[in-house]
């Protein structure tokens, strides 16, 4: 099996690029390191081809896609201020570069194409588990991005034939999460100042909860997803199930790695919502995907790994 994996230099592609090496896939990745590090591939540099390119150029996308049976779409920019900050840059990225993804998928006769989208499509909850049928209310061009994104993966598996499969990750988190970028995931972020003597930042009250789920459990629904005979379409969770707050997050860090009892607050960021949570049904039911790793497990891992 030959299999593409775009931003497989960054911090979930890359785990997913040592899965599938792993497995015995001949791997490509195409990644323009605008957020992706080589150095997340080092592990398998010598067992996969890269190719620095954007998926938002169409020739790139050929090239990477040649003789290619599966595509995981993985790259994006993935930054809620990013997209409020230049909507119009980020549209061609996360929306025109999962067009060039299927519509060079289709041309070259790929099995399957699985799509990492987000919860952010569902915008504001009530705290409830989100359900993939719910009406989703994006509030943020990235937002609305993966969700246009997501129309157009839904609609070319009936439309044009090419198997396809929409996974909503949750608040990923793991080894790779680079602290120093502004697309970085709040733990990366509290576990590198607090290792450096420093008070990290929680915007808003820390009340807000997230549905924070370790990486190696979003491969393995990737590679389920990859797997799949049917139903073509498909969009479904990728989460744990269970609410943390950001307080008790930190809390948990804090008492890992020793740091003060308290974080500092300012004010919440346009665009962040309250609650998000998953329900994980669907992907239980069509991937057999069950999340092995809790956040406590995950956190003490991050943290003993450095």
């Amino acid at each position: 099996m030959k299999s593409l994996v775009t931003g497989g230099a960054g911090f979930i592609g890359s785990h997913l690029v040592d899965a599938l090496v792993a497995a015995g896939d001949t791997v490509v990745v195409l990644d323009d390191l605008s957020t992706g590090r080589l150095a997340n591939l080092a592990g398998v540099a010598d067992r996969v081809t890269f190719l620095r390119g954007s998926v938002a150029v169409r020739a790139d996308v050929d090239q990477a896609m040649a003789g290619c049976d599966r595509v995981f779409h993985q790259a994006a920019v993935a930054s809620v201020p990013a997209t409020i900050d230049a909507p119009v840059d980020t549209h061609f990225v996360n929306l025109g570069g999962t067009l060039n993804v299927l519509e060079s998928a289709r041309a070259a006769g790929v099995q399957r194409v699985v799509f990492a989208s987000s919860a952010a499509v569902y915008g504001e909850t009530d705290g409830t588990a989100c359900v993939e049928a719910a009406t989703p209310r994006p509030q943020s061009p990235y937002a609305v991005e993966k969700l246009a994104a997501e129309h157009y993966v839904r609609v070319w598996a009936p439309l044009y034939g090419l198997p396809t499969v929409a996974l909503r990750y949750f608040n990923v988190f793991g080894p790779r999460q680079d602290p120093s970028s502004p697309y970085s995931g709040v733990i990366s972020i509290f576990a590198d100042r607090l290792r450096r003597g420093l008070v990290p930042t929680i915007f808003g009250d820390g009340g807000q909860t997230r549905d924070f789920v370790y990486v190696a459990d979003v491969v393995r629904a990737n590679l389920a997803a990859g797997a799949l005979d049917a139903p073509s379409g498909l969009v479904c969770n990728v989460g744990r199930g269970e609410s943390t707050s950001l307080n008790a997050l930190y809390g948990h860090l804090a008492a890992l790695l020793g740091g003060p009892a308290t974080p500092g607050y300012q004010p919440v960021r346009a665009g962040d919502i309250r609650h998000s949570l998953a329900d994980i049904s669907v992907a239980r039911a069509a991937l057999g995907y069950a999340p092995t790793v809790s956040v406590a497990d995950g956190l003490a891992a991050l943290v003993a790994g450095g």
